[in-house]
């Protein structure tokens, strides 16, 4: 027979000890812990295995679930850590901080002949890059096949093999331009238009009209060349002159450019 006194204990702590037992069951089962609970313990460990407390006497980290919640946190948009990385596309060298096509751009048999420094700056745009200065194309030449002369290795230079058109050296455009020239009108000139006016509060005179010249000789474009892997600089070409060129790009998430060539 039970104590008087002992009775007495029990149905004075019985109280609190139900209603902390309540409490957690309405909170494992409100926040769905404890069905993943189950899951993981069922995923943890053997049927009618007895899980062990750790060295602290409590449940083991790998035998806890992850929630929906944490789950979700993993993800920022519905996207992953992989996507939201910056990275270059296929089609590109990564640099560290931008990315180069890892080939010369391809131009259409309309486009022969007009691929100057105006349209190559206008094509990298078009996808979503810019033309490389010529401290980047040089830069990059022990990483790039870069065009190069007909004696440079093909295995690391794009050189010339096609012998039915003659064999001929190469070199690549860059976006660093120079002027050959001095003074202002050697980087070109926008000109006077016809129908310009003087400012007749100050009482000057309509200028004289003349042509403009966007793309005279004297502004020139720098070109690099493979040169066994060390680049070298292949002179100098009027901006209005056709050349080989690839275009340079920033890194972006999930490398969801694709640059062509």
């Amino acid at each position: 027979m039970t104590p008087p006194s002992l009775l007495s204990r029990i149905t004075r702590h019985s109280g609190p000890a139900a209603l902390v037992i309540a409490t957690l069951t309405l909170v494992l089962s409100t926040t769905g812990l404890a069905d993943a609970a189950k899951k993981a313990v069922r995923g943890k460990l053997r049927p009618n295995a007895v899980l062990r407390l750790d060295a602290k006497a409590k449940v083991p980290t790998k035998a806890l679930p992850k929630v929906p919640r944490a789950t979700r946190a993993d993800n920022v948009g519905g996207e992953d850590a992989e996507a939201l990385t910056s990275s270059c596309a296929p089609t590109t060298v990564d640099l560290g901080t931008w990315c180069l096509s890892s080939a010369l751009q391809p131009v259409t048999n309309e486009e022969v002949g007009k691929n100057n420094w105006f349209f190559a700056t206008a094509k990298c745009v078009e996808l979503g890059g810019y033309l490389p200065t010529a401290a980047q194309l040089a830069g990059a030449a022990d990483r790039v096949k870069l065009a190069s002369t007909i004696t440079d290795s093909q295995l690391t230079a794009s050189t010339d093999i096609d012998r039915s058109d003659g064999l001929r050296d190469r070199r690549e455009m860059t976006g660093t331009l120079v002027t050959t020239a001095a003074g202002a009108s050697a980087a070109g000139s926008q000109g006077v238009s016809e129908g310009s006016t003087g400012d007749p509060k100050q009482g000057e005179p309509d200028p004289t009209p003349f042509p403009a010249n966007p793309a005279p000789e004297t502004l020139q474009y720098l070109t690099v060349y493979d040169n066994g892997d060390k680049a070298g600089a292949g002179g100098s070409k009027p901006v209005g002159q056709p050349e080989n060129f690839r275009c340079a790009f920033n890194k972006t998430e999930g490398a969801a450019q694709q640059a062509e060539g």
